[in-house]
């Protein structure tokens, strides 16, 4: 008999809403790969939803792992992608995906996507672009999500020029301690000063959190550099992710009553408590 998960009564189940819309827009980002940023972007994105918000998740990676994880095939030539919203050649609205996951949509993104970088640097206003795009569907939602490639590069600023907050998900090592000092001081910061001067820090998640005694010395020296902007909640490093990306199913809908489950409902919880979700 599997044991019982605890559950984190810090933050208690958010109340119903009775109305949806305008859309908080939340950029998950962090420049070091391997930290667990797309599962994390459809992990939270899915327990917001099976909190009765109406969610949608971009797709901001030319890898489109979000896109596959969330079980769509987004074949070149076969679907329209944010590229195409993007580029101005179809409508946002067209480009979305109802997903298998009741109140949960996904902007789905491919390879093409990475023509981009060269595409827009000519445009103008190239920084908006998605802003311009996330605009004529935000009253749809009330939380967007935006799943960041792991780079500095133009879709990483347009992510951050369209959300009201970034979430940064990190593993407790040393280098991504270092990489969220560096994203925050070298893109964050900057893109907040010149483009976007409502963006603020949602907070750090611990993701992939090993018991061991490297990673409680990161964890420590997280808290004292960030203090209260490193989130309560934590996921510990489980194999149970990597079989529901293998399925193509968020763990909530996976493995609903794995500890995994419920860490990523109580990280959805958190954000809906520190009023960075409605």
């Amino acid at each position: 008999m599997a044991s019982k998960v605890e559950v984190d009564t810090r933050f208690p189940t958010p109340k119903k809403l009775t109305t949806h819309g305008p859309a908080r827009i939340i950029a998950m980002s962090n420049q070091k790969g391997g930290v667990g940023k797309t599962t994390t972007s459809v992990n939270v994105a899915a327990a917001l939803a099976g909190y009765g918000r109406k969610v949608l998740a971009v797709d901001l990676d030319p890898q489109g792992a979000l896109t596959a994880h969330l079980g769509v095939d987004a074949k070149p030539g076969d679907i329209l992608t944010v590229y195409e919203a993007m580029k101005g050649k179809a409508e946002p609205k067209d480009v979305i995906v109802h997903t298998e996951v009741k109140n949960l949509d996904l902007m789905p993104a491919n390879i093409e996507l990475s023509a981009a970088e060269i595409e827009f640097v000519t445009e103008v206003a190239r920084e908006h672009i998605l802003a311009n795009v996330l605009r004529k569907v935000s009253d749809d939602y009330d939380v967007i999500i935006i799943d960041c490639q792991p780079s500095l590069g133009i879709l990483t600023v347009n992510a951050l020029t369209a959300a009201h907050g970034v979430l940064i998900p990190m593993a407790t090592d040393f280098f991504a301690l270092r990489g969220v000092a560096l994203l925050l001081a070298n893109l964050v910061n900057k893109v907040k000063e010149r483009l976007n001067p409502a963006l603020k820090l949602d907070g750090i998640i611990i993701t992939m959190h090993e018991r061991t005694s490297h990673s409680r010395e990161v964890l420590a020296s997280l808290y004292d550099h960030f203090g209260d902007e490193v989130f309560k909640s934590q996921v510990n490093r489980t194999v149970k992710l990597k079989y529901a990306t293998a399925a193509q199913k968020p763990i909530t809908e996976y493995e609903p009553n794995s500890e995994a489950a419920e860490s990523y409902r109580s990280v959805a919880r958190e954000l809906i408590f520190r009023g960075c979700a409605p």
